[in-house]
């Protein structure tokens, strides 16, 4: 409880229930992707490369939600790993597309199964309406906070 009245109140607060379950997902997902020596980060890069191959730095690092120098860190890490290759020369622009490699197909595969059990620990508590509409109901907030 706000202790003046002007503060929010917690308990009631969506944005902090909001910001709770995104740390429990993080440290949960965190667990589950450490032993197969991958952090959130890495795993989201390659589920976006997966799913849209050829995506720049700039646009990895948006998806990803780190900077671009972290994004330019870790993609040069899994290129070294040879989990992804990126051109020599841009497509156009300055942009060097990114792609998985069979390897880096493999890792995402072992870590997308283990990413899955989490989200399945996390929504076995609701019915299956229940999670079509806190799918819908999560999108209209981040769609509203955009416009």
């Amino acid at each position: 409880m706000s202790q003046d009245g002007a503060g929010i109140e917690l308990e009631t607060s969506l944005g902090y229930l909001m910001k709770e379950v995104s740390s429990a997902l993080r440290t949960a997902m965190e667990a589950v992707l450490r032993p197969l020596g991958m952090s959130v980060t890495h795993y989201s890069c390659l589920e976006l490369l997966a799913q849209r191959p050829g995506l720049s730095n700039s646009e990895l690092a948006r998806g990803t939600f780190v900077t671009r120098q972290a994004m330019n860190v870790l993609l040069q890490t899994l290129e070294a790993d040879g989990l992804v290759t990126r051109s020599e020369q841009p497509a156009s622009g300055r942009a060097l597309p990114t792609q998985l490699t069979a390897a880096g197909r493999a890792q995402l595969a072992t870590a997308s199964a283990a990413v899955r059990g989490v989200e399945d620990r996390m929504k076995s508590g609701l019915a299956p309406a229940e999670q079509v509409a806190l799918r819908t109901m999560l999108s209209t907030c981040a769609a509203s906070l955009r416009s």
